[in-house]
Parts: structure tokens; sequence; C-alpha cells
């Protein structure tokens, strides 16, 4: 197994992440429905909304699992929020980086993997991802649907951040104070 690697702004991005106030936050229904609608868009038993902490994959949100984080060096989405496109692993068993991974060998016994990155501010700050028990092929189609979730799971997260900061100054606005 290959742990993924670390950011070269691994201290940036983390404190993007901590400034959207969403890790260990309860579930909402705007990032289950999205989830939801991956679920059966790809029809896959997994779906998930994960964050990259320092040391943990946090799910936001979470079908198919019955957990709700997972150590950072042993996830998939750690590999997929170190490049710009989607990580697509069709047969992990086969994958030198994931073939003895423990969510490969073990429940959940993921064998296909497809992860886009979110990004905030330039930062990838974790994925919207799916995951199934069988391998499988991703077309262009399905990344581009992918993608599309990707920006609205983006724009979720961001939402909060946008009504309550000033856009010019970055600081909190009169909204951001009533909160």
């Amino acid at each position: 197994m290959k742990n993924p690697d670390i950011p070269s702004n691994e201290k940036q991005r983390l404190a993007m992440l901590k400034s959207l106030e969403v890790l260990d936050t309860l579930a909402e229904e705007r990032f289950d429905r999205i989830t939801r609608l991956a679920k059966r868009l790809f029809d896959v038993p997994i779906a998930l909304v994960t964050l990259i902490d320092e040391n943990r994959q946090w799910f936001k949100s979470c079908i198919g699992l019955d957990i709700n984080e997972w150590p950072r060096e042993t996830s998939f989405c750690g590999h997929a929020i170190l490049g710009d496109e989607i990580l697509v692993i069709p047969a992990a068993s086969k994958d030198l980086r994931f073939y003895d991974n423990p969510l490969v060998i073990d429940e959940p016994k993921v064998e296909f993997y497809a992860g886009c990155p979110l990004v905030i501010n330039g930062y990838r700050l974790g994925t919207i991802c799916i995951a199934d028990h069988y391998a499988r092929e991703f077309s262009k189609d399905d990344c581009d649907a992918l993608k599309d979730l990707a920006k609205t799971v983006e724009f979720e997260l961001s939402a909060v951040q946008l009504a309550t900061q000033d856009d010019l100054t970055g600081l909190l606005n009169r909204r951001g104070f009533s909160l």
C-alpha cells in the first residue's frame, strides 16, 4: 500500500479547510442530497463528500458506510486531492497503490473508486467520491457528471463563507456577526 503524499501547500490547505468551520459538524440535507444523487446516478453502494484533515478523511456526507471518518494514510481521497483531475481506480486489487489497502482487502471491500477534488479558493480540500465492490469502467460522460456534482458541493461549502464575508476585505460582514 502506498500512503498518499502530503501536498506542498499543506499548511495553507489546512488553514483554508478549518476556516470553513465544517469539520465535525452534523449531517446536512444539502450535502446528503448530493451523495444520494451520486449513488443513484452511478449505481454504486458508496457515495461520500469527504474532507481531508491533517490525519483523517472526514465524511461530511456518507452513504453506504457506517463510519464518519477514516485514517488519511489509507484513504483513496488522500491520493485524489494531489491532482486536479478525477482519480479513477477501475480495479483497486490490481493497482499497486491500493491492492493491500485495508479498504480493499477488508470491509467495505472497495474495488472501484472515482473521486473528484473539491477546490475552494485554489485549495483541494477533499472530494466527492463513489466506490463499488466490483471493478468497472468510468467514461468521459461519467467524469463530467462527477465534476458537475463536485461544483455543486464546492458551492455549498463556500455558501456560508460567501454570505458572511465582505468580498473586498475578507472581514466578517453584518450577517457574519449575527450568526
